[in-house]
Parts: C-alpha cells; sequence; structure tokens
C-alpha cells in the first residue's frame, strides 16, 4: 500500500495505534430522544480519512466525460464486474452489494459533487474542517457532533458516553461532560496497567475514574475475542468495530450515538477499478453496514449512518494507476430511517472547463447541509442552533430536507 508522507505523518499525529486504524466512540443521549411517536432515534457517523474516491464508488456512468478521465479503473455497466446501476446516470462500485439492497430498499442515498467548505487538499486540514464543523482548520478543539450533543435539551436521564480505542475522534471531542459525554481515550494497554491508571485518577477526579472503569467494560463488551480481527486486517478491523458499535447501542441503556473512523482510504497508486484495492476497502466496509443493521435489529429503523470523507480525488487518474488529492467526492447516508432510493446531486460535469481548479469534480454541495439535514430530521435541532453552534457561520448551508423518513 502506498500513501503520501503527509497521511502517514497524520496518522502519527492522530495517534492511531491499531494498524488498520479503526476506532470509535459512543455518546448516550438524555430520555427526552424518545419521542412522543415512539422513536428512539440513534446516529452513526463514520469517517473514511484519506479521501474517498467518489468518481469511482458511485460512478456517473451517464456522463460521456467519465470512462475517458478514470481510464484503467473507470467501472462500466457490463463486462465481468459491472456496476450496479443506481438510475439511468449513476452506479454502485460492485464491491457494495449490501448498500446496494438498503438503496434498493429506499433505506440508502447517495449525495453526489460534496465537499466541505475545504479547498486544499492536505489530509490533516481537510480532517480537521471535516471533524471540527468549521469553515477553516485550527481553529478549535471540539467536533460538530460533541456540540450538537450540548444544544439538545436536557432530559431526565443523562449516562456517560465513553470514548473506546486509541484516540477520541476529533467530531466527539469537547467540553461535553456537561451533557454526561466523558471524552476519554482507552489506549491498547494491559488491564494491569489499564487499572493503575483508574487508581491515579480516582482521588485526583473521581468523575474521570469512573467513566474510564465504564470504558473498560464497554471495550471488553465490544471487542470480545470471538470479535477480534487478524492484526492488519483493514476488512475485519471495520467489520469489528461496527459489530462492538451496534452490540453496545442495541441496548435500551446503550448509547445512541457512535462516531467511527477508518483509514487507509488514500489511493495514490494501484486503486483498480472494480477489482483490487478500493475494491477491498470497499468491501469491507459494505459488510460494516450490515453489520449495523443485523446488531441493532429493531432499533435499526430508527437508526441513520453518515458516511463522509475529508475531499475527493482528481478526476483524472495519474500515471500510477491512481488519482490524488481532489475536491468534490460523495457522501453516503444508510439505516431505516434514511429516505433512501436516491442520488442527491447537482451535477456539474466532467468537461475540462467544469472540473475544479481543471482536475477535480466540482463540488456543488455542502457537506454541513446533508450532517444538518440529518441532525434536524433525527434530533430536531433549529436552523439557528445548527448555523450558530454546530456548524458556526454557516447559514449559508442551509438544512437539507427530507433526508429522514
Amino acid at each position: 500500500m502506498i500513501d503520501c508522507v503527509e497521511n502517514r505523518l497524520l496518522t502519527s499525529r492522530r495517534g492511531l495505534l491499531l494498524g488498520g486504524a479503526a476506532f470509535a466512540a459512543w455518546a448516550y443521549l438524555p430520555k427526552f430522544a424518545r419521542a412522543a411517536d415512539g422513536r428512539d432515534p440513534r446516529l452513526v457517523v463514520v469517517i473514511l480519512r484519506g479521501a474517498l474516491d467518489g468518481l469511482a464508488t458511485v460512478a456517473p456512468l451517464g456522463d460521456p466525460d467519465y470512462a475517458a478521465l478514470h481510464g484503467s479503473i473507470a467501472l462500466t455497466a457490463d463486462g465481468a464486474h459491472p456496476a450496479t446501476r443506481l438510475d439511468g446516470f449513476f452506479a454502485l462500485h460492485p464491491a457494495m452489494p449490501e448498500f446496494a439492497r438498503m438503496y434498493r430498499d429506499q433505506h440508502a442515498a447517495v449525495i453526489h459533487a460534496v465537499s466541505t467548505p475545504y479547498r486544499d487538499r492536505s489530509h490533516f486540514d481537510g480532517q480537521d474542517v471535516l471533524e471540527s464543523g468549521y469553515a477553516g482548520p485550527g481553529r478549535v478543539q471540539s467536533g460538530w457532533l460533541n456540540r450538537a450533543l450540548e444544544a439538545l435539551p436536557r432530559g431526565e436521564r443523562v449516562s456517560s458516553g465513553l470514548a473506546v480505542g486509541p484516540t477520541t475522534p476529533l467530531v466527539l471531542r469537547g467540553a461535553a461532560p456537561t451533557v454526561g459525554w466523558a471524552p476519554v481515550a482507552l489506549p491498547q494497554a494491559d488491564d494491569d496497567t489499564a487499572m493503575r491508571l483508574v487508581d491515579l485518577y480516582r482521588h485526583r477526579d473521581p468523575a474521570l475514574a469512573s467513566a474510564l472503569t465504564q470504558g473498560l467494560q464497554l471495550e471488553k463488551a465490544a471487542s470480545g475475542d470471538d470479535m477480534k480481527p487478524k492484526p492488519g486486517n483493514q476488512v475485519a478491523q471495520m467489520r469489528q468495530v461496527a459489530r462492538g458499535a451496534a452490540k453496545l447501542m442495541a441496548a435500551d441503556d446503550g448509547p445512541r450515538i457512535a462516531a467511527l473512523a477508518f483509514d487507509g482510504w488514500d489511493t495514490h497508486a494501484n486503486e483498480g477499478g472494480p477489482v483490487g484495492r478500493l475494491a477491498f476497502l470497499l468491501g469491507g466496509f459494505d459488510s460494516a453496514l450490515a453489520e449495523f443493521e443485523s446488531g441493532l435489529g429493531d432499533r435499526w429503523r430508527d437508526t441513520v449512518v453518515v458516511v463522509a470523507t475529508e475531499f475527493g480525488r482528481t478526476a483524472r487518474i495519474n500515471g500510477t494507476d491512481g488519482t490524488d488529492h481532489g475536491t468534490g467526492t460523495i457522501a453516503l447516508l444508510a439505516g431505516g430511517a434514511v429516505k433512501g432510493g436516491r442520488v442527491i446531486s447537482d451535477w456539474p460535469g466532467l468537461k475540462p472547463a467544469n472540473l475544479y481548479e481543471g482536475r477535480d469534480l466540482k463540488p456543488t454541495t455542502d457537506l454541513r447541509s446533508v450532517i444538518k439535514g440529518v441532525l434536524q430530521g433525527q434530533f430536531g435541532l433549529s436552523d439557528q442552533v445548527l448555523a450558530q453552534t454546530v456548524f458556526p457561520d454557516s447559514a449559508s448551508a442551509r438544512p437539507m430536507k427530507g433526508l429522514v423518513a
């Protein structure tokens, strides 16, 4: 696998210690989330770090310029591994049969030509913007999902939320203990080391010690022996993390929000088309979605999974059969609460004059509008709160309506 130097440095800076860099955080919602109509909404945010090739995942087969730009890795409607038609214009990568089934059942949707406000091509800064919710990098140390939790009305019960894994994603980082979420990161330590850490904090910070204790229990529940993948197997790691999160979220007293991150999507070389490196990753991610669906059981009907990446990749392949850092890409939605069965896009076209800076899919939809639409549909957050608190100074990116059934 060939990754750019910056992405290797980024992995070090983020402190992702799992090899394949899969980790998760969970947060609890107060009882107010149990709406009068009986809904018990759950939200899963999945970040694909490294910049997903949206043109290879959901291919615009109806665009006459697509095949030439994507060359040897372009998907086709026929052949040994045909793409799955979503409509008369777009087709899904053949490595994602579970998402295709959800799409047919109208429980999955695609938003194409989407991007955050970020327009440069640094992984670290792009992920900072994606997770912080600010228009530019380096603004804060809290994330938009954490601020959304803080904006929710108080309920009868607020339990602690725990980060389980080597680090807490920025998207769920911040001052959330005020609403009952403790940003605790649990390293891959042995039980003796972990308990010494708990004992250290027991007198200094009893609340943190309690959260650490709960976190150790959650970690064991979420990653039992039957869930442990072989070292370095990214596909197994994606399935493991999804299975563990679903197991916790399915419980009546379990968390209602999960934030997951999967690394390795920086496909500069040998990306592959319908088969190859990207197909391997997409297949693993597709199976992780299936783990959520099966693990959540009846809870799936009230669940929305939001899938996002820091930016897209170039429309034209490079000299090593890969793609470089780009701009426009896709966002994916899945879950029983999704009003799916559609690709939502103001398609800009792939003619040279229509490409962003002559090289990238031009973004026509603000990712913040997508996420705002989900937060509003699931939890009823107002336009004002979303524009001022969750995504500061974002009034121009209005919530996308009709995403949640």
